[in-house]
């Protein structure tokens, strides 16, 4: 699954809303849409996820114009205003929350496991704005794919948590190396950094397995965080609806 973002801009001139901007995403080899300013990259990823229609330029997935299909197929993950937990909300309560948006019945043990699953278990009564950014990356885009029929991701400035480039783009690398459409729409100063990076890699996501260097997960808590190459994380899927308590859907 591709999709192109083709000159995609709201209003126009040196003051337009959302100066014109492209990329494409695919399978292994995320598209990094370059904004500034602080509502651009909200008006940028309401247009990547099929949420918001541009004034100029077009969204194409897989060469067409279906901004239904891109709706179903794409989760808006950490966008601010749209799609982002309360900052005082402890990673498990998030897992509880999207678990019944995933139509899965969220009980303890159901949270505990996706907790260890993602080697996230040391976190689970820290609120989400006290985490590293890779973690809070990793987390709600980890839980956005648990939803029916997502299979592709646009991920809003994870730079404004701070952190390391590398740290959290790494984890958008891994997660797009294994089959996922990843959008990741980032400052320009971040933007530079993640291209740079994704320019040192392969794009086939094939070729993930032998590339352990590109996977991340969490696997100690606040006291020592540290990062090691991990599995896929198999979290299970279910297909029944619920509401969404993280998004507003548009």
């Amino acid at each position: 699954m591709t999709l192109e973002l083709a000159a995609v801009g709201i209003g126009t001139g040196p003051g337009a809303a959302l100066p014109a901007v492209s990329a494409v995403a695919a399978p292994g080899h995320p598209g990094i849409v370059a904004v500034e300013t602080e509502q651009a990259p909200v008006l940028a990823s309401l247009v990547a996820g099929g949420r918001m229609k541009p004034d100029t330029g077009r969204v194409l997935l897989d060469g067409h114009d279906d901004p239904a299909g891109i709706r179903r197929a794409f989760a808006l993950v950490d966008t601010p205003g749209v799609a982002e937990p309360f900052p005082v909300m402890s990673l498990k309560r998030i897992v509880h929350e999207e678990l019944a948006f995933a139509g899965r019945r969220p009980s303890r043990g159901d949270v505990a496991t996706v907790l260890d699953e993602l080697g996230m278990t040391s976190w689970a009564d820290t609120h989400v704005q006290r985490v590293p950014t890779d973690v809070r990356v990793r987390l709600l885009a980890e839980l956005a794919l648990l939803r029916p029929d997502v299979t592709g991701l646009v991920v809003t400035s994870p730079e404004r948590h701070g952190g390391a480039v590398a740290d959290w783009f790494a984890v958008v690398r891994e997660i797009a190396r294994r089959g996922v459409t990843v959008v990741l729409v980032t400052s320009k100063a971040a933007a530079e950094t993640a291209s740079a990076l994704l320019d040192t890699i392969a794009d086939d996501p094939l070729d993930a397995s032998d590339d352990t260097s590109t996977s991340t997960s969490t696997t100690e808590g606040p006291e020592d965080a540290t990062r090691t190459g991990g599995p896929d994380t198999g979290l299970p899927t279910d297909t029944t609806d619920a509401t969404a308590p993280l998004e507003t859907r548009s």
